[in-house]
């Protein structure tokens, strides 16, 4: 007769040798926001080697396209290009201007990464605004026709020396998919992604869907909607993600009009109405690369061009919250 404890040992043995399958969660500070990381794994032991990559990856691109690190590609870029002579870029920064540049023609240039000639002189955590006389002054150098880009000989050039660009308003879509494909190729079926308001979702959560919450633009303690989901991607953009109140008690938000050089108030029109004015702008579709440009041309755009644009383009849906509160749906999403 064996011992109970020749059993538990055997028991032990077997165990070690098999492969533990499980849930694996991170939360870490990259690229000026919370970056989310929740999948599952078939083989546990290979978790942490998963997890670092998918981190590394983020700060790789934050430490290429941030516009506060002196040292990145961005910040480069936006010393040099406006000297005049084609400045040499990777092909990864190439790549990401050319998608801008695509969605700037495609929404008359709603969507506009020289935002940053003006909104660079904006300090969200200090309150600090540019004066009208210097908005006024650069919105000429504000537009995406400035921007010479050969993509076959990766070059980059500005044709106002006062052009700067930023890409909030990509790269966190952008980041969300690079860490999908790393996740793909660790053999991962299921998994969920965001960076701030951009997500990016793997497969479904294990036989039901994945659960995302859209913020109340208004009260953070609850969800405006919740939205069950899989395989996709959604980005959100809202005035409450970053701003302050200014003197006049006014909301400053870091989303800005290119045609007015100001936190956007309305469609680029500049037809002033509460109806037509979005405090939240919520886009589904394939890959964050481009729900992440999206989410910021339609809340520019306004509800009624927004949702149009959105209704022009196949495989992707939105959900719009205006500035009386009331939410609105694309019709894909209407039933």
């Amino acid at each position: 007769m064996y011992p109970t404890r020749f059993f538990s040992l055997l028991a032990g043995l077997l165990f070690a040798g098999q492969a533990v399958a499980d849930w694996h969660y991170d939360k870490q500070a990259i690229m000026g926001t919370e970056v989310h990381l929740q999948f599952w794994v078939d083989d546990d032991s290979r978790a942490d080697e998963i997890n670092r990559a998918v981190m590394d990856e983020f700060r790789r691109i934050d430490n290429q396209l941030s516009p506060y690190k002196e040292r990145s590609e961005l910040s480069r870029v936006n010393r040099i290009a406006g000297e005049g002579s084609g400045l040499q870029i990777s092909a990864e920064l190439a790549e990401i201007i050319d998608k801008s540049l695509w969605y700037s023609k495609k929404t008359g240039g709603a969507f506009d990464i020289t935002f940053a000639t003006v909104g660079s002189l904006y300090d969200f955590r200090k309150g600090q605004q540019a004066d009208r006389k210097t908005t006024d002054a650069l919105l000429p150098a504000v537009n995406y026709r400035h921007i010479n880009l050969n993509k076959k000989a990766r070059t980059l050039a500005f044709s106002d020396p006062r052009t700067k660009i930023d890409l909030g308003g990509i790269a966190k879509g952008y980041a969300v998919d690079r860490a999908v494909a790393i996740l793909k190729r660790y053999g991962v079926h299921n998994a969920s992604v965001s960076a701030g308001g951009d997500a990016r979702l793997l497969g479904d959560k294990r036989g039901k869907p994945w659960l995302v919450g859209i913020r109340h633009p208004r009260d953070k303690s609850r969800n405006a909607a919740a939205i069950p989901l899989e395989n996709t991607a959604i980005s959100t953009s809202g005035d409450y993600e970053r701003f302050f109140i200014n003197d006049d008690q006014h909301r400053v938000h870091h989303i800005f009009n290119p045609a007015t050089g100001r936190p956007a108030e309305t469609d680029s029109s500049g037809d002033a109405s509460d109806s037509d004015k979005l405090i939240s702008v919520s886009i589904i579709g394939p890959e964050g690369f481009d729900t992440d440009p999206l989410s910021t041309s339609v809340f520019v755009l306004g509800k009624r061009k927004g949702l149009a644009l959105i209704e022009r383009l196949a495989g992707f849906e939105a959900i719009v919250i205006d500035a009386n509160h009331r939410m609105f749906f694309s019709s894909g999403l209407q039933q």
